[in-house]
């Protein structure tokens, strides 16, 4: 059944509600939530998913939508972090009964961790398309090249890459024995200097005109300000280089496989979603910028993706259009301890338990993505039940972790 809570419901002097759709949450994530909801630019209310979890700043989980303002630490740094999934035309039993080849095979296509390509030219057309739109920001804010501490074409060396922590490259297997291949990244170095540029930027710029703010991360941009259609048209394109990234990663990984599989072909209804991006919507009857860090779209029909850790189900989902949450939903099972914690808690011996019948690292360096130290998939989505309904479950057989 599905669970929400509701702070603030009778709060006056502007501050608005927050819908919580889940009783699992710690007590710093609720402040959190409440001070997001005491800026005078959040229109409605807030809304918190059910992997809801604090993070810096804003939330984990949370969906803001805000009126003539943006919030650049709300979207984050890894901007336009999302995932992607596609359905091949192979049953399970022909996958290979060694799936570790195969695994090496991807590891080769695809660097991970803080590896890039050694030429610019994957996707060479891509990054054509993309490179009119980065230029005016290097030319207008160089700080942002400084930033990237590293040659003007690491962006582009990074396009088609995987990245760290939790990010990661699945085959996994549906309730119809259908393989599928799913993937979760983002926007890599350049959306991390991007990020982190406007974010610094805002809460200098905040600090000259408003000095009560909740959390000095909650530092806002509103329409009209100087850095205002700069940071749009960069967080913009930091979503559209995060889309190429999931889609340019998919084609290595699928040229990778071939060899390991029969011919197959590709479902023609790939999804590509984004879960730390803004966008302009409209609700509750006004026209807002709508912030979903942690969170995904989930409009009526619309397809997305909700993974669970590397030792658990994954789910593709059909949105149902709840007003209530901002047409949204969870974007995965949301951590329960930080890394930290987990890399003390846990031990390789856990690992390799939680991990059975997945092919993936085991071993001390990925302790800290333990399945333990996410909240159950499960029971997540049952909370969010009046969100999304579940069109495919998925179970992964090989993880590769960044």
């Amino acid at each position: 059944m599905p669970v929400k809570i509701e702070l603030n419901k009778n709060a006056s002097n502007g501050i608005k509600p927050v819908k919580i759709y889940t009783n699992n949450i710690e007590q710093s994530a609720i402040t959190q939530l409440k001070q997001i909801a005491q800026l005078p630019i959040v229109h409605s209310h807030v809304a918190a998913m059910p992997d809801v979890h604090t993070g810096i700043g804003a939330t984990v989980g949370s969906v803001i939508p805000t009126l003539n303002a943006i919030i650049p630490a709300a979207v984050g740094v890894d901007i336009g972090c999302g995932m992607s999934a596609v359905r091949l035309s192979v049953k399970s039993s022909q996958l290979p009964d060694n799936l570790s080849p195969m695994r090496s095979a991807i590891e080769r296509a695809v660097p991970v961790g803080m590896q890039a390509h050694k030429t610019v030219s994957v996707r060479g057309s891509a990054c054509k398309q993309l490179a009119p739109g980065v230029e005016w920001l290097f030319e207008k804010h160089p700080a942002v090249m400084k930033m990237l501490n590293q040659p003007h074409t690491i962006w582009t060396k990074q396009l088609g890459t995987l990245g760290s922590g939790n990010h990661f490259i699945e085959v996994c297997v549906d309730e119809n024995k259908d393989v599928w291949v799913m993937l979760h990244s983002g926007s890599r170095g350049i959306g991390n200097a991007i990020g982190r540029y406007f974010i610094a930027l805002a809460k200098k710029d905040m600090g000259k005109h408003i000095h009560n703010l909740p959390d000095k991360d909650l530092a806002y941009f509103t329409e009209g300000s100087e850095y205002f259609v700069d940071y749009v048209a960069a967080v913009n394109w930091a979503q559209e280089y995060a889309r190429l990234n999931r889609d340019e990663m998919m084609g290595l990984v699928l040229r990778a496989i071939a060899p390991f599989l029969p011919p197959f072909r590709t479902d023609r209804h790939a999804i590509n979603c984004h879960h730390n991006y803004v966008s302009r919507e409209t609700h509750y009857g006004a026209d807002v910028m709508v912030t979903r860090k942690g969170a995904i779209s989930a409009r009526d029909g619309e397809l997305g993706i909700i993974p669970g850790s590397m030792g658990a189900k994954s789910y593709i989902v059909k949105g149902k259009g709840n007003p209530e949450s901002f047409c949204s939903c969870a974007h995965g099972a949301g951590r329960t301890m930080s890394r930290t914690a987990a890399r003390n808690k846990f031990r390789v011996s856990d690992l390799v338990q939680q991990t059975k019948g997945v092919e993936c690292r085991k071993d001390k360096g990925v302790i800290d993505e333990i399945p333990s130290a996410y909240k159950d998939i499960d029971t997540v989505m049952e909370n969010q039940s009046d969100l999304v309904e579940v069109v495919h479950t998925l179970k992964q057989v090989m993880c590769i972790k960044g």
